[in-house]
């Protein structure tokens, strides 16, 4: 169920973040987008509704956002930092081929962990990486033609 822009206003509000029309709309966007989206990706999503949005912003705002509890980082890929809305625990398959980012439901805190006893664990995730079914079929359809 897709959330309201009065939704997002109230859940900035909530964390003390002014809720501008331009952290609403990166609200937005992080909702929208499945594909758990970079900073950068964001900026050209928004630079043509928003011209005097500027790179530097949408990096602070997600700061920001993650700082307050409102986003996570999803880091399956040490080059590139995404963001990800839903805050539940869940896994990520990232898409060998291109690129994309799934989520799958995941017992996180039911998987066993031996050895950790004494430690502090302050976040749990779960990767997988390999190929879509649709990059799969591409792939299959092109060792056909050879």
């Amino acid at each position: 169920m897709l959330k309201s822009t009065v939704y997002f206003r109230d859940e900035l509000l909530k964390k003390g973040i002014r809720p501008s029309y331009q952290r609403i709309r990166i609200m937005e966007i992080l909702q929208q987008r499945v594909t758990h989206p970079t900073a950068y990706e964001i900026f050209q999503n928004l630079s043509q509704e928003i011209p005097s949005l500027g790179k530097a912003t949408v990096y602070n705002t997600l700061h920001t956002f993650v700082k307050a509890g409102l986003v996570r980082v999803v880091n399956i890929d040490d080059n590139e930092m995404r963001y990800d809305i839903m805050l539940a625990n869940h896994g990520h398959f990232r898409c060998k081929s291109c690129g994309s980012i799934f989520n799958f439901a995941i017992d996180i805190e039911g998987l066993p962990v031996d050895g950790l006893e004494h430690f502090e664990i302050t976040q749990k995730d779960v990767y997988f990486i390999g190929l879509c079914p649709n990059c799969l079929i591409l792939n299959h359809e092109k060792k056909e033609q050879i």
